[in-house]
């Protein structure tokens, strides 16, 4: 658990290269976890909800967040794109999350299969 997300963020910007399943599945869930986290234990110090700006301070947090998540959004895609070139597909198939409905559980299901030889390195 801990080594793949160690591998998660040593590879943010790694487009090329594969992941296997718990090398996916452990940082999406630690990932999830510590967003959940994190926003309470904000939300519990200011008072208010995340999104509430009343204040330079709120302003400042928002920003940093927002750069966070933007940091994550790509090693995310990143990792997507990896375990998709470990299925034997190519990266592009992460675009099949713009279907509405259909497409997410397709790619939940593409996320799901076993790894197989492939001609991604």
């Amino acid at each position: 658990m801990i080594n793949s997300y160690k591998k998660f963020w040593s590879n943010v910007f790694n487009f090329s290269g594969k992941s296997n399943r718990p090398d996916y599945w452990w940082p999406i869930i630690i990932n999830w976890l510590l967003a959940v986290v994190i926003i309470a234990i904000i939300q519990a110090i200011t008072g208010h909800p995340f999104e509430d700006i009343y204040n330079f301070r709120d302003l400042y947090a928002n920003m940093v967040s927002d750069i966070i998540a933007i940091i994550v959004w790509i090693g995310t895609l990143s990792l997507r794109i990896r375990r998709l070139h470990d299925t034997d597909r190519s990266g592009w198939w992460v675009l099949i999350n713009l279907v509405p409905l259909i497409g997410v559980i397709w790619f939940i299901i593409l996320m799901l299969l076993p790894s197989k030889t492939s001609r991604w390195n």
